[in-house]
């Protein structure tokens, strides 16, 4: 009678990676109002009226302030939506990305 040989079956799960994620950057700019930079991180990254304050304020001291943290294409289509705010109003207003290190 010939011998039965039964192999455990191994189940190979791929490697999945998290995503990089990316700064989103406000850049200091001396002529775009206070009041509309606030209005733009609150309507675009859903920032409390007090956090949106300290991002503006650290932005205008120190020349530049991260907003958030989020994915490639969430990073990028928000810095692009609030800098096209700011354009549509005629202001100089500029939000950039970097991946995070």
């Amino acid at each position: 009678m010939p011998e039965i040989v039964t192999k455990p079956s191994t189940k190979t799960k791929p490697k999945i990676e998290r995503p990089k994620l990316y700064k989103v950057i406000l850049l200091n700019d001396d002529f775009t109002p206070r009041e509309f930079v606030v209005t733009v991180l609150k309507g675009e990254f859903k920032l409390s009226e007090d956090q949106a304050r300290r991002v503006m304020i650290t932005a205008h001291q120190r020349g530049v302030c991260i907003v958030a943290v989020f994915t490639r294409d969430v990073a990028e289509t928000k810095a692009t939506r609030a800098t096209d705010a700011g354009k549509a109003k005629g202001y100089p207003l500029m939000f950039t990305t970097e991946p995070e290190e």
